[in-house]
């Protein structure tokens, strides 16, 4: 079974607009390409007074449809750890992202992964 990192950013600042982790732009993208997928984001920048927000978006089904949000956790406040997201079967049409609810912008390191 192959293991891979088919999408990462490194150091893109988030604001209040929506990044793509796959693109690491505003321009939220629609990746077919099926498999298990985890996230991972280095949160370590955070500060007390910050809050951003991980969305992971997805199809339903795949002759069509809109992409539909299936995923949104927060993170803030000082960390240590990473923020990492449990693993995920994607096929349809589907991206990652982040935004900042409050604080100050940040810039973040994540990465995509993939088993299959």
């Amino acid at each position: 079974m192959a293991i891979s990192e088919p999408y990462e950013i490194d150091g893109v600042t988030i604001g209040t607009s929506e990044v793509s982790i796959v693109s690491g732009t505003t321009t939220l993208q629609t990746i077919t390409d099926d498999g298990v997928y985890q996230l991972w984001v280095d949160d370590t920048a955070v500060t007390n007074s910050d809050l951003f927000l991980v969305r992971g978006y997805e199809k339903v089904e795949g002759t069509g449809g809109t992409k539909r949000k299936f995923f949104e956790a927060s993170f803030g406040n000082v960390s240590s750890q990473a923020f990492v997201m449990p693993p995920i079967i994607l096929i349809n049409g589907w991206d990652f992202s982040l935004i900042k609810s409050s604080g100050t912008d940040r810039a973040f390191d994540a990465s995509i992964r993939k088993v299959a």
